[in-house]
């Protein structure tokens, strides 16, 4: 059966996977609003439009003098100016009325400009006189103060529909007065393990089983994005078993995720079970690590398989899960960014496959290079915690020799 997923026969670029996954996913979860508080990473689900000017008035840069430009001697007549020091102006506490011609106001950082007043003199650059100060004539005009709405003006949106609410965009929107703020909920999301090798960590290890760990990095991926997970634990080799279990997790949830067990072995039951109830494509990625990512539904609800291997489950879990996470949580830039470093490495490269090699990035005479994990096996997961994040080596680039440049991904950057 095929699905919303279903793609041509061949091997797919990523970009071209990443692609399709934007025009084929929408948001899959409602909305809701919620204090301000309880919107860190969440996604935006509304344009939010400036009620205000921010900041909402004139007012200082600094700590200093304002006072009419004007009413400076002209910089190539004198060095210094002599004003007669009418106010002082705090944050707060606004001057009352105008300022009178000729007079200067000692003012602070944030407080509103007095009405007249376009100019600040930094208190360092001045000296007081008595009732006066004396001030440097080389100033323009508008030196020192912020204008009404210099940071977002009134009836513009400030924050668009679909950005991931990071603290900086929590204070933007406080900054406006806004108190609530409309999101998507989170994302419900199910996991869980197949296979009767497979063993809970803290328990004993039988002959010929191995620990559960693709449960666990899965989770705390889906959890690092901001969806809620439910873990339905190892469910053992048997089809009626995991048929049901997908079926329930179907029911009550926005997303299914596994790794492994969708291959056509004989004890690989994962398969027929979605197929049962809904539908599954593989989808032919030509990347290193990763093999066929299994994309589907079951009843309506969006799943996907990762391999098995427990380094090709995280990396293709940031480049194809990840965005399709995102998309469903109602995010509309999902994309990672790189940034060029020095390969500190040799590489032998087969052009026409994309290629990911784990690196660590160390410092060397102000320029950043990669070293890389000596070996490429999706199966050493210490390669995972030895590494800052990926290299990132495009189809159709030759061989690496030490010096090149070559693009880098963090996995700080992947992980949010």
């Amino acid at each position: 059966m095929t699905g919303r997923f279903g793609v041509e026969e061949g091997l797919m670029s990523i970009d071209q996977a990443l692609a399709r996954l934007h025009q084929r996913l929408a948001p899959a979860v409602e909305t809701e609003t919620v204090p301000l508080r309880q919107a860190l990473f969440r996604i935006l689900a509304e344009d939010v439009v400036a009620g205000v000017n921010v900041p909402p008035h004139d007012n200082s840069a600094m700590d200093g003098w304002a006072f009419r430009h004007a009413d400076l001697p002209p910089a190539n007549l004198a060095d210094t100016g002599r004003l007669p020091v009418v106010g002082r102006v705090a944050a707060g506490h606004p001057f009352e009325g105008e300022l009178p011609k000729g007079g200067a106001v000692r003012i602070f950082t944030g407080a509103p400009m007095p009405s007249g007043a376009d100019t600040v003199a930094m208190q360092e650059e001045c000296r007081e006189d008595g009732g006066a100060v004396i001030l440097p004539t080389r100033l323009k005009r508008g030196d020192n103060a912020r204008e009404a709405g210099e940071d977002i003006a009134r009836g513009s949106v400030a924050l668009h529909a679909g950005c991931r609410l990071r603290p900086q965009e929590l204070g933007v929107a406080a900054a406006m007065g806004r108190a609530e703020i409309e999101v998507y909920r989170p994302l419900r999301a199910a996991i869980f393990s197949t296979g009767d090798e497979i063993r809970e960590p803290g328990t004993v290890l039988a002959p010929g089983c191995i620990f559960d760990t693709n449960r666990f990095t899965a989770g705390a991926l889906l959890r690092s994005l901001g969806a809620e997970v439910t873990d339905l634990g190892i469910l053992p080799d048997k089809l009626d078993i995991i048929r049901d279990a997908l079926g329930d997790a179907a029911a009550g949830h926005d997303l299914i995720l596994t790794s492994g067990g969708v291959s056509v072995g004989d004890e690989d039951h994962v398969k027929p079970a979605v197929l049962a109830q809904g539908s599954l494509d593989f989808w032919r990625l030509a990347i290193k690590p990763g093999r066929p990512v299994a994309l589907g539904e079951v009843a309506g609800t969006p799943f996907i398989g990762l391999p098995g291997n427990p380094v090709a489950v995280m990396v293709t879990f940031m480049l194809i899960a990840r965005p399709m996470v995102l998309r469903l949580m109602g995010a509309t830039e999902t994309g990672l960014t790189r940034f060029p470093v020095e390969a500190g490495f040799a590489f032998r490269h087969k052009q026409g496959r994309r290629e990911y090699l784990r690196a660590r990035l160390a410092h060397a005479d102000g320029r950043l290079v990669a070293a890389k994990f000596p070996s490429d096996g999706s199966g050493v997961l210490t390669s995972m915690t030895w590494s800052d994040g990926l290299v990132d080596i495009p189809e159709d680039k030759g061989d690496i020799a030490p010096g090149d440049m070559v693009d880098f991904v963090s996995y700080a950057e992947m992980m949010r």
